[in-house]
This record gives structure tokens, sequence and C-alpha cells, in this order.
């Protein structure tokens, strides 16, 4: 049987594993297998993979990742010898404010906590089993080191007094000492059977939050936001401008919209602009092909009886493919105006 080949896609398409994949290609096979000494088994599987599948990477696409590399390496240097607020200095005279702080993000997520890592195999349900008799604080700091997607699933099902409890104890973490994490994991690592390791103890804090909010179910959003407000105003108000909501998108620039809109499924488009704002629907609309305006539009026109839930999922759906696409550098959300991008 022919091996099939696959071309790698357009600079703006290339997933995270496959430019480490390029990386190891033109680091070349001493050089790569050097780094494979300091991987995990699970990584080295998955890099291995994506090498065997690329076929060529041009010359301009090799140029975008080598050059997010090395300046992802210059960050990570200056960061080291100097801090961060030293860096960020540094950077925004080097790089712009825009992209400095885009490559101190790509920073923050690779040296993200190794501690609770086995967390991230486990489904949410198990975990919710683990922790759901525990002090809040220690469900706030274990929260903290599970995925977004986990931990507003979690945080969902437990009881309403104690949701409020967990995401204000989650905002005001920033560092626990290795102590207190090592007890806390090792207690959960006997529970559930798993293995792991600590390293960094940086975690949670009010931008965790915004994430798992933009994740968590519409119902449980709506409570927490009520109760927050009364009993801590500025918190809520906090967590609201750091979240992207659907009605964000007109803080977009074209480029950006039309981006999602090529990810995104039709239907789902559909049916979030049915119950969505004026400026919304023109902001989406207008960066469409007239063919698939008119698409848009009919489809809109026979969509009759639609629940509010089924809009609200559909806007979630949207906005994750947003936040996709932030996450692999293709796009930078922006609020209000602010961190306007300067041509």
């Amino acid at each position: 049987m022919a091996q099939t080949s696959v071309k790698t896609p357009s600079p703006q398409k290339i997933s995270s594993t496959t430019k480490v994949a390029a990386i190891m290609i033109a680091l070349g096979v001493d050089s790569a297998s050097e780094v494979y000494k300091y991987l995990r088994e699970d990584e080295i599987e998955e890099i291995t993979t994506e090498i065997s599948k690329i076929d060529k990477i041009s010359a301009d696409e090799m140029k975008t990742i080598m050059d997010d590399f090395y300046d992802m390496c210059i960050t990570q240097k200056v960061i080291t010898e100097g801090g961060e607020g030293y860096a960020k200095n540094v950077l925004e005279k080097a790089f712009g404010a825009q992209r400095s702080q885009y490559l101190m993000d790509q920073i923050n997520k690779t040296e993200k906590k190794r501690a609770f890592e086995f967390i991230g195999k486990i489904d949410y349900k198990n975990l919710l089993m683990a922790i759901q008799n525990e002090h809040p604080q220690t469900i706030a700091i274990v929260l903290s080191y599970a995925r977004s997607d986990q931990a507003s699933k979690v945080i969902s099902e437990l009881p309403r007094d104690l949701q409020l409890d967990v995401i204000k104890r989650i905002s005001n973490l920033d560092k626990a000492s290795p102590e207190i994490i090592s007890i806390v994991e090792s207690v959960l690592e006997k529970r559930l059977g798993a293995v792991s390791s600590v390293d960094v103890m940086e975690f949670g804090g009010v931008n965790y939050i915004a994430e798992i909010m933009n994740r968590i179910d519409r119902n449980t959003e709506k409570y927490i936001f009520e109760e927050l407000q009364g009993d801590d105003p500025e918190l809520a108000e906090e967590i609201k401008k750091r979240m992207f909501v659907f009605d964000d998108i007109v803080y977009l620039d074209n480029l950006e919209i039309q981006a999602f809109i090529r990810e995104a499924d039709t239907k789902d488009l559909t049916v979030a602009l049915k119950a969505a704002s004026d400026e919304v629907k023109d902001a989406i609309l207008n960066n469409m092909s007239q063919r698939q305006q008119e698409t848009i539009r009919t489809d809109m026109q026979y969509l009759h009886n639609v629940r509010m839930r089924d809009v609200e999922e559909a806007q979630q759906k949207i906005v994750a493919v947003i936040r996709k696409l932030e996450d692999q550098g293709d796009i930078v959300i922006s609020k209000g105006g602010e961190d306007e991008i300067i041509a």
C-alpha cells in the first residue's frame, strides 16, 4: 500500500505539534535525539507521529516557525535572567507591546505547572467524586491545575454555595508553597491511583477563572455572577473584563472574523446569529462572501421556534473556535479597544 503524504498547512493553520515536529526536523538527527532525552514518552510518541506525517514544509512556513521559536527562546532567556517585569520592558522595546505579550503568554503556557499533571487524563466525574467533600481551598487548588473544561464541569455540579466559594478562592490563588502542593497532590494521587510530579507552583488567579467561566454552562455562569455581584462586585467585574463572550466579536478585526468563520460550522453560525445583536450580525455577515451571506440569511428565515438554550450553545461553540484560534496564535482577542494593534 502506498504511503499517503500529508502536506503541512499554511502558517496560520499550523498546530503546535506540527511546529515542534518541524523544529525537530530542522535541528537534525543528532540534536533532535538529544532533545528527545528530556521528553516524556507520550510527548515523544506525539511528536514522532507528527514528523512521520509531514511531507514537506515550504520556505515561508519554516521561516515563520523558526522565527517564532527564536523569539520564544529570546523571551525565555530574558524572563529567566531578569524576571517578568524586566522582560516586559525589554521585549516591548524589541517586539512591540502586542507581540511581546503574545510571546510571554506562550512561554507561561509552555512552562505551566507539572503538578497534578495526571488530572488531565481523568474524567471530570471521577475528579468530582475525589474532591467534592474536601475543603473549598483544597478543591480550589486542585481545580487550578485541571483543564478549564474539566474545572467548569466540576464547578457546575458542586452545591451552589460551594460553587461561589471555590470561584472566589481560585480567583485569589497566585502561588502556594511546594510543600502544600505536594501534600494535596499526594493525597489525590493515592485516591486516583495516578503518578505525577511537582515543578512550578504558579497557578489559579482571575485569568484562569475567566477561562473557566467562558466554558461553564450559562445557568451556572448567571448564578455565579449574580451572587458574586452582591458579595464581591469588584471581583465580578474583573472576571467579566477578562472573559470573551459572543458579543465581543465586534472587537475583532475583519481578518480575525474571517478566520473563525472559516473554522466554524455553518449551522452553528446560523443558530448563533438568530438571537444576536444587529452589530454582531453585521460584523459577521459583512465578512462573508455574498453567496454565504444569502445562505445564512435564508436559513435564518426558515429557522423557527429555536430554544434560547440552543442559541446560547451555538454561540458558545463559536466562542470556543475563537479561543482555539487565539491559543494557536492566529488571532488576538481584545475587548473595548484594549490592546489596540498599530500597523
